[in-house]
């Protein structure tokens, strides 16, 4: 069997533990240089300081605090919705964190493409939703060599078209069991993938079914491509998706499955899709209500800030925001601007620049908030830092900003140290991009 299958716990168990036993080195930017040949559990084990044990600058920390309460508050808000929950691992692929989501409730994982795919099975994910049709004929003999190899591995992925059907067909052919897919439904004129229309997903049904390759079991889609989304055109999409799950249901399209996966979910409108789902009728099998939501792991201080829909559910919870990159100020050469050593290579700025939330004096390690302090701009490597009269900063400060975008912070590190709040680094979570 190859060496990046993995099919029982015992082996996500191992494959964890062989992260802890990573060696030190320089790859990993912003380890203390005086910890290279350490492995990445011995370093762990010491417990150091983010600020007094040896880090270099620029650093991106994780809040231990912050990442447990963002993990246990989506557990306890799929439960009481009636949802099953498989977080989209692209947010952090970090199989780390996978693990703790699978320890809060969740079904399984999401995955994107199939490289992602791969690197879940590496550590051990027994279920993985691929939200995209997969066409490559070289993954999907690779999918069907984890089948064939592993019982108990359940994958499913979206199918939106005849003619990716066939190309499915093809590859599959020879396999010991069908690879489970859901018709995507688009979420309008204009928006991503997906079938357009009803009579579209009924001709893609009947493509699957006449293949012996792939088994139809449900219907999925994303809202956050709606046009103009707000609450009601979300839910009139969600209703859309429902609806044709029972119309499939009535026809007799689920036959060979124990129940019917409907799943939607981003990060913006869960909210949505969770009162849609809760008026779903009943069905000739149970009903996988499965979201997929995957930023609010370490949700952010920008773009998910303000799209959260706990902003709309005040009763229910509220997540917290777990990045922070910190940074050195290099150069103060005017009153009114500074520059740290941290740009483009370290900070997510694909929708927003970072924000300035708090200073740790050079001199002294006091923490003090950030005002009069904005980062107007980032370069390849440094950070441009507008500064008023009633700033307070100098060289050798370090600067705490805030991320927009989990996507785009998480990518951009192989190594996280993850932090508690008064400084110590009690883990290292690990990447694959």
């Amino acid at each position: 069997m190859p060496a990046d299958h993995a099919g029982n716990a015992d082996t996500a168990v191992e494959r964890l533990a062989q992260l802890a036993s990573e060696r030190v080195d320089h790859r990993f930017k912003a380890l203390p240089p005086d910890a290279e040949g350490l492995t990445v559990g011995e370093l762990a084990a010491d417990r150091r300081n983010l600020f007094t044990g040896g880090f270099t600058t620029p650093v991106l920390a994780l809040s231990a605090e912050s990442l447990e309460h963002n993990l246990a508050l989506l557990e306890t808000w799929s439960e009481r919705h009636g949802l099953a929950f498989a977080p989209h691992g692209k947010t952090s692929m970090a199989p780390q964190l996978f693990e703790r989501q699978l320890a809060y409730g969740a079904w399984g994982i999401t995955a994107a493409v199939p490289h992602q795919a791969r690197v879940y099975r590496a550590h051990g994910i027994q279920r993985i939703f691929l939200a995209n049709e997969v066409v490559d004929a070289a993954a999907l003999r690779w999918l069907a060599g984890e089948l064939d190899a592993d019982p108990d591995f359940r994958f499913i992925c979206y199918v939106d078209s005849v003619r990716g059907v066939e190309l499915m067909d093809e590859a599959l052919r020879g396999t010991s069991r069908p690879v489970e897919v859901v018709i995507e439904l688009g979420a309008g004129e204009g928006a991503r993938t997906g079938v357009r229309t009803e009579a579209g997903c009924a001709a893609v049904a009947d493509a699957v079914a006449a293949t012996a390759t792939l088994r139809l079991v449900g219907v999925a889609g994303y809202e956050g491509e709606v046009p103009q989304a707000d609450g009601d055109r979300v839910r009139a999409w969600v209703r859309r998706l429902t609806e044709l799950a029972a119309d499939f249901d009535k026809a007799g399209r689920f036959d060979g499955t124990t129940e019917i996966v409907i799943s939607a979910g981003g990060s913006a409108w869960f909210d949505a899709v969770a009162d849609v789902f809760g008026e779903i009728p009943e069905l000739s099998r149970p009903a996988l209500k499965l979201l997929r939501s995957g930023a609010y792991v370490s949700h952010d201080d920008g773009h998910y800030r303000h799209l959260t829909p706990f902003n709309r559910l005040p009763d229910e919870g509220a997540l917290r925001p777990a990045f922070r990159l910190w940074a050195q100020v290099v150069s103060r050469p005017t009153p009114d601007q500074a520059f740290v050593n941290a740009g483009k290579r370290d900070a997510a700025y694909d929708l927003d620049l970072p924000e300035a939330q708090v200073v740790r004096d050079g001199r002294t390690g006091e923490i003090r908030p950030a005002d009069g302090i904005s980062v107007s701009g980032l370069s390849d490597q440094h950070g441009w830092v507008r500064t008023t009269a009633e700033a307070d900063l100098e060289v050798g400060d370090w600067l705490g900003m805030g991320l927009s975008h989990p996507c785009t912070s998480f990518d951009k590190w192989q190594l996280i140290p993850l932090v508690e709040a008064d400084g110590t680094v009690v883990d290292y979570i690990r990447t694959f991009f």
